[in-house]
């Protein structure tokens, strides 16, 4: 079992000054059918698609301020390790990419456009991260997507970002792989007292939740939100955040996320992969209050959207069913 550091708010404040240097701050637009004072934050708007290059710019920033001739080790689905790629480049770092054999096709053609390592190993993400890891052992720097302090911090950048955007801010609903998104933006929030955040599983691979029940592992099923697949490395610190600072996780169901990506599509004109898609599934199917915990039902609750990095063929195949 790794050793890991558990990030702090100003971890995520030195992060955030990182991000701030290398993106933009993604838009926020409103979603009026999602509710009252409902809000989607754009993060697939990103340069690689998604949310996860700012815990990799971070990360990546950290470990090359230490040691710039460090080799980069690091599994993925796919959007970490395009944020990994992105911000070796930026960084002039080496970096070595495990995927699993069935990762998601536009994600590894993405990730083959960059100068880095990429390895296709193992039926499932459980099984590269396990590749990974043991590659990581020649000394490289294992950049988890979620068990690390530096990736958990540039994703708690989101929160910061927000505290800025949306004035009434009161609830942020946050989808939950790993943890390692959940775990920055619930640490962020603690900066400001009253602000909830509510997770969203995909109900084909709730491992965070079953961590907090103590279990070890999960029977990870298929799931269009792809992303969020797989279980937790045995004592990630996300566990704990996500124990002490989470309100409330909840689960959406492959036939919500589905609803969820043709909305998207049909009400904003917005392509979401279904690891993106989980909170605007969870809200269109009553899963979170979106006035709870606010007063006489006032304050914004913002979605996160956290990218974009779904196939053409499954997005025309879903939009076709639905008609």
């Amino acid at each position: 079992m790794r050793t890991v550091r558990t990030p702090t708010v100003d971890d995520i404040a030195a992060a955030a000054v990182v991000v701030a240097q290398h993106l933009s701050p993604t838009p926020v637009v409103r979603a009026p059918a999602l509710g009252a004072g409902v809000v989607l934050k754009l993060e697939t708007m990103q340069p690689t698609g998604s949310f996860k290059v700012r815990g990799a710019l971070a990360a990546v920033a950290n470990a090359v301020e230490r040691d710039s001739s460090q080799h980069l080790v690091t599994a993925s689905a796919g959007n970490h390790g395009l944020g990994v790629a992105y911000a070796a480049t930026a960084f002039a770092a080496t970096a070595t990419v495990v995927v699993p054999e069935n990762a998601s096709a536009p994600k590894v053609a993405a990730l083959s456009k960059y100068a880095v390592t990429l390895v296709a190993k193992g039926a499932s993400y459980d099984e590269a991260e396990a590749y990974a890891l043991t590659l990581a052992d020649d000394g490289s720097r294992f950049v988890s997507p979620y068990n690390d302090p530096d990736t958990i911090a540039g994703q708690g950048s989101i929160a910061l970002e927000l505290f800025d955007q949306v004035e009434d801010l009161r609830t942020i609903v946050v989808p939950i792989g790993g943890g390692g998104l959940i775990s920055g933006v619930a640490l962020a929030a603690t900066m400001r007292p009253g602000l909830r955040v509510v997770g969203v599983e995909a109900a084909a691979s709730p491992a965070v939740l079953a961590a907090l029940n103590g279990l070890d592992t999960i029977d990870v099923q298929p799931t269009l939100a792809d992303g969020l697949a797989g279980n937790v490395e045995a004592g990630s610190v996300t566990v704990d955040l996500v124990r002490r600072y989470v309100d409330d996780i909840v689960s959406v169901s492959e036939d919500e996320i589905i609803d969820a990506i043709r909305f998207l599509v049909r009400e904003h004109g917005l392509v979401v992969e279904g690891s993106g898609a989980v909170g605007v599934a969870a809200l269109r199917n009553g899963h979170v209050d979106v006035d709870a915990g606010t007063a006489a039902g006032t304050g914004s609750t913002a979605v996160l959207l956290t990218g974009r990095n779904i196939a053409a063929s499954t997005l025309a195949r879903l939009l076709a069913d639905g008609t």
